[in-house]
């Protein structure tokens, strides 16, 4: 079997910037481009070399029609090296981390965004030390 990995995931979000900012501020990436998306909106890619999270916003503002939680989509799942840190900036930014967990293989503990995208973060580093 060839080696397959996802590159990125689209968001469609209210506020493309302040999503982007987020990302940035918490997980440490930076903005890997900016401009207008082909419906009129605005698109923030932010990530790494290797992947990263496309902000889609909508003209005008607004958001694209809303899911129920999990319907389709469930959570964003962000692996770090250091989950305590991690949690400590969700914090700051002002966002409720919840759901901790220690099994095997790592911790976690997730959050939810201003428009109420959830995300996962795991550490499979960090063992034994919650």
């Amino acid at each position: 079997m060839t080696f397959a990995r996802i590159e990125h995931i689209n968001l469609n979000v209210t506020d493309p910037a302040r999503a982007a900012a987020m990302a940035n501020a918490l997980f440490g990436w930076t903005e890997r481009w900016r401009g207008a998306a082909a419906d009129g909106g605005l698109s923030i890619h932010v990530g790494s070399e290797t992947g990263y999270i496309a902000y889609h916003g909508m003209p005008g503002g607004g958001s694209a029609a809303r899911f129920e939680k999990g319907v389709p989509f469930n959570h964003v799942g962000v692996e770090v090296d250091d989950l305590t840190a991690v949690e400590a900036r969700v914090v700051a930014h002002g966002l409720t981390p919840f759901a901790h967990g220690e099994y095997e293989p790592g911790r976690r503990f997730y959050f939810f965004d201003p428009d109420g995208i959830e995300y996962e973060i795991v550490s499979y580093r960090e063992t034994g030390t919650a």
